[in-house]
């Protein structure tokens, strides 16, 4: 049985280092997928992707303008070659999210539990109003409409006091800004839990792997539950039939 655990959270939660100790030490088979837009950080990445990331890269040396991993100021008017620069990143930001996905669902048909690290929907659902041009308000409409989301969904929580300690890096308003738009997303996800990440880093990983455990058993128990249901109900239908048939003759 398969399916499908997002670890989300801001930069300096811990994502990635648990991420990696389930793919090495859990009790059953796990594939871990980077799900998040550092290319850097990618486990996989299409070659046009990178090749686009390289040139996002010289183009903000050239300008100087951006922070890598910022968006332009909303007020900046674009000219018509950025619009063009924009919709060719959103088409192939689409493309690679979904190669990711399709790889994930690969992983799952061979039996694994896929760990996403990071995930798309939420980076982007818990961006808010820094996104405000059209291709960035299109490209959440995508993930929120037509992208498929985790089964599971572990959010490691830490205030932004400690993020920025970890870190350095933001400020600690947009931290706590960012905290609470991914409490406010789990309140309306299934299968959402909070971890607190300010434990040490055994304990997190303790409480972590505790917590897919119990979700597959969970899951394992009500597949368990729908095959002897419907076992039953065939063997019911087989005993209606022989008592119609004793009936007729």
């Amino acid at each position: 049985m398969s399916f499908t655990v997002a670890l989300i959270g801001p930069d300096g939660a811990g994502k990635s280092t648990i991420a990696r100790r389930l793919e090495t030490s859990f009790p059953l088979p796990v594939k871990v997928l980077y799900m998040g837009i550092n290319t850097e950080s990618s486990n996989v990445a299409l070659p046009t992707t990178r090749l686009i990331e390289r040139a996002r890269q010289a183009r903000q040396r050239r300008s100087g303008a951006v922070r890598p991993g910022t968006s332009p100021s909303a007020g900046t008017t674009r000219k018509p070659s950025g619009k063009l620069w924009a919709g060719v990143r959103l088409a192939n930001r689409l493309v690679e999210e979904w190669y990711r996905q399709f790889l994930s669902w690969s992983y799952s048909r061979r039996g694994k539990i896929v760990v996403y690290d990071r995930h798309f929907k939420f980076d982007f659902e818990c961006d808010g109003d820094r996104q405000r041009r059209f291709s960035d308000r299109l490209h959440r409409w995508c993930l929120a409409k037509l992208y498929p989301r985790p089964d599971q969904v572990i959010y490691l929580d830490a205030p932004a006091e400690v993020l920025f300690a970890r870190k350095g890096e933001a400020n600690l308003q947009w931290l706590e800004e960012r905290r609470q738009a991914f409490l406010s997303q789990g309140a309306k996800t299934p299968g959402f839990v909070r971890v607190d990440a300010t434990q040490p880093l055994d304990a997190v990983y303790a409480e972590v792997r505790k917590r897919i455990l119990g979700f597959y058993e969970a899951r394992a128990k009500t597949q368990r539950a729908g095959a002897g249901t419907a076992g039953s109900k065939g063997k019911q239908g087989e005993q209606n039939d022989d008592a119609e048939g004793f009936s007729a003759t």
